[in-house]
C-alpha cells in the first residue's frame, strides 16, 4: 500500500518529489534537469498571471509536443487556472467546439495553426496567443491550492459524437501519477518516450507519473513507426506506452535487435491486446515487461495486469490499480457473483468530477457508489460489461453500446476480432453489428487488406467459431481509420459500413 501525505499535493508539486535522476525532460530543444523544469514551470505560471485572468478561468492549448506543451499542464493550475489541452490532430471545427464549450479565455497555439481557424471559430472574449510570446523572468512558487480544485478539463476524442469535457482535480491527477509510477515501478534512471497525445489522459499521465518517479520524459511527435524506432535508440528509451493500432505498426517495422532490447517496459491501454499481439511483443521485445491496462477518462484508469500474469491470462484486464475500487454490478445494482457478467463500476479518489457544463450526462455516468462498496461518494458506472473470476482477475466482455445482438444472441465483438486475428491472415480487424431485417444485427468484419485472404479466413472461422458467430460479410480497406488518440474509429467504421 502506498503511503500518502495526509492531503494530496496540488499537481504542480510533482517534479522532483523524492529521489530523482539528473534529467527531467529531453526534447528537440535540448534537456532540462528538475531544477530547470521547476524554474520554467514557475516562469510560465508567472506569465499566465500577467494576463489578468480570474481564478478558475480556462486556458486552452493547441500545440504539438513542444516544451511549453509539456509544462502547461502544471503551470496553468499553479496560476489558479484550468488547463484545457486540445489534441493537435484535431481540425478547426473540433477546436471551435472545445473553445466554445469550455469557455476558454485564452488559446495558446502556433501561428500556422491559428491561421487555419476562422474568425467565428474563436469565441468572443477568447484571445489567441502564439507560444513564442510566453516568457517571464519572474518565478511563481508552487501553489497551495485545494486538492479538490479543478485543474484540467480533458476532452474525449469525439468518435461517438461531439467531444465532452471530463473535469479533473489536482487530487485526481496527482493520485493517478503516484498510482501508475508505483505499479509500473518507474525508477529515476528510466527514460520514458512519450508518443501519445498530451490531451489524452493516458498520455498526460505518462508525463506526470514519469516526473513523480523522478525519471526523464522524452516527447515525440511521430509520422511513421520508423520515427519511433529511431527515437527509442536516440533517447535510450526504457519505457514506451501505446494503443493496439500503434503496436501493430511497430511490429511491422524493422527493429535492430539492440534497439528493441533497450525497452524494459511496455504499457498498453485504449483497447485490449490480442493473444497474437502479446506473442508478437514478447518476441520483438524480449527484455520488456508488458503491462496491459484498462481505463476510461472519467476515472482515469481502473485495472492493470501484472507482467507475470500476462502469459497465463492473456484475456484478463487484471486487478484494480492503487487508489481504485473496481467492482461488478448487476443491472439491479446488487453485487455480481464471481464469474457473473455485469457492469464495471469504479469508485474512489480517481473518479473525476463529472462532465463540464453537462449535468444530464454527468447524472447518467456519475452515480452514487453501490451501498455494498467500500468507497462512498460518486462512482463511474462505465457501461462496460465485465466478469470478475474466482482468481480475482477482471475480464472484458464488451461495451453495452458495442455488443452485437444477432438472432437473439449477445455477441462480444472482441471475441470475434480475436478469432479473426488469431490465424495471421490479416493484421487488423474490427467486428461490427449492422442492422439486418432477419437477424436484428448481422456480423460484419472490416479488415485491413485486399481481400485475398478471405477464402482462407472464412474456412478457418467455420472451424473455430459457432454458426451464430460467423461473420456475414467482410469489408476490405487499405487502411483502417483512427481517431485523434490513435484508437480504431469504430463509430466511423460502423457508419461507413451501414451505408455500403
Amino acid at each position: 500500500m502506498i503511503k500518502l501525505d495526509p492531503v494530496p499535493l496540488p499537481i504542480d508539486h510533482l517534479p522532483g518529489r523524492g529521489a530523482r535522476g539528473d534529467l527531467a525532460l529531453l526534447d528537440k530543444a535540448g534537456s532540462l534537469d528538475f531544477a530547470a523544469l521547476e524554474r520554467l514551470t514557475g516562469q510560465t505560471a508567472a506569465w499566465l498571471a500577467t494576463l489578468g485572468l480570474a481564478a478558475g478561468d480556462r486556458i486552452a492549448s493547441w500545440l504539438p509536443k513542444t516544451r511549453l506543451a509539456c509544462v502547461l499542464p502544471m503551470a496553468a493550475p499553479r496560476a489558479g487556472l484550468v488547463h484545457v489541452p486540445i489534441n493537435p490532430m484535431l481540425k478547426r471545427a473540433q477546436v471551435a467546439h472545445i473553445l466554445a464549450d469550455s469557455g476558454s479565455t485564452v488559446l495558446i497555439t502556433q501561428g500556422a495553426r491559428a491561421e487555419t481557424l476562422h474568425e467565428a471559430d474563436v469565441p468572443a472574449g477568447c484571445r489567441c496567443v502564439d507560444e513564442t510570446a510566453v516568457a517571464c523572468a519572474d518565478v511563481m512558487p508552487a501553489s497551495r491550492a485545494d486538492p479538490a480544485a479543478l485543474a484540467a478539463i480533458l476532452y474525449t476524442s469525439g468518435s461517438t459524437g461531439r467531444p465532452k469535457g471530463v473535469m479533473l482535480s489536482h487530487a485526481n491527477l496527482w493520485l493517478g501519477a503516484i498510482s501508475v509510477a508505483h505499479y509500473l515501478g518507474i525508477a529515476a534512471s528510466d527514460r520514458v518516450l512519450g508518443v501519445l497525445p498530451l490531451s489524452f489522459d493516458y498520455g498526460q499521465n505518462q508525463l506526470f507519473s514519469t516526473w513523480a518517479a523522478g525519471a526523464c520524459y522524452a516527447p515525440l511527435d511521430y509520422l511513421t513507426a520508423r520515427d519511433v524506432v529511431k527515437a527509442v535508440e536516440r533517447v535510450e528509451a526504457t519505457t514506451l506506452a501505446g494503443v493496439p493500432p500503434l503496436w501493430v505498426q511497430l511490429l511491422e517495422a524493422d527493429w535492430p535487435a539492440a534497439t528493441a532490447a533497450r525497452l524494459r517496459r511496455l504499457t498498453n491501454s485504449g483497447g485490449a491486446l490480442t493473444p497474437r499481439l502479446i506473442r508478437g511483443l514478447r518476441e520483438r521485445f524480449p527484455a520488456a515487461d508488458l503491462y496491459p491496462m484498462y481505463g476510461l477518462t472519467e476515472a482515469f484508469r481502473s485495472t492493470y495486469l501484472a507482467p507475470h500474469l500476462v502469459d497465463a491470462h492473456p484475456d484478463a484486464m487484471g486487478r484494480a490499480i492503487p487508489f481504485a475500487e473496481v467492482m461488478v454490478s448487476r443491472a439491479d445494482g446488487s453485487q455480481a457473483d464471481p464469474g457473473e457478467a455485469g457492469e464495471l463500476v469504479h469508485a474512489g479518489p480517481l473518479v473525476a468530477q463529472g462532465y463540464w457544463r453537462d449535468a444530464e450526462r454527468t447524472a447518467l455516468r456519475f452515480r452514487d457508489a453501490p451501498a455494498w462498496a467500500a468507497s462512498g461518494g460518486k462512482a463511474v458506472w462505465s457501461g462496460d460489461t465485465v466478469v470478475k473470476g474466482a482468481d480475482g482477475l477482471f475480464r472484458f466482455v464488451g461495451r453495452d453500446d458495442e455488443m452485437i445482438k444477432s438472432a437473439g444472441n449477445r455477441i462480444s465483438p472482441t471475441e470475434i476480432e480475436e478469432a479473426v486475428l488469431a490465424g495471421g491472415e490479416v493484421p487488423e480487424a474490427v467486428a461490427l453489428g449492422v442492422a439486418d431485417a432477419r437477424l436484428g444485427q448481422a456480423i460484419v468484419v472490416v479488415a485491413r487488406g485486399d481481400g485475398a485472404a478471405e477464402p482462407a479466413l472464412r474456412a478457418r472461422l467455420r472451424r473455430d467459431l459457432p454458426s451464430f458467430m460467423q461473420p456475414s460479410r467482410y469489408v476490405w480497406l487499405e487502411t483502417l481509420p483512427r481517431n485523434s488518440n490513435g484508437k480504431l474509429d469504430r463509430a466511423g467504421l460502423k457508419a461507413a459500413v451501414a451505408d455500403l
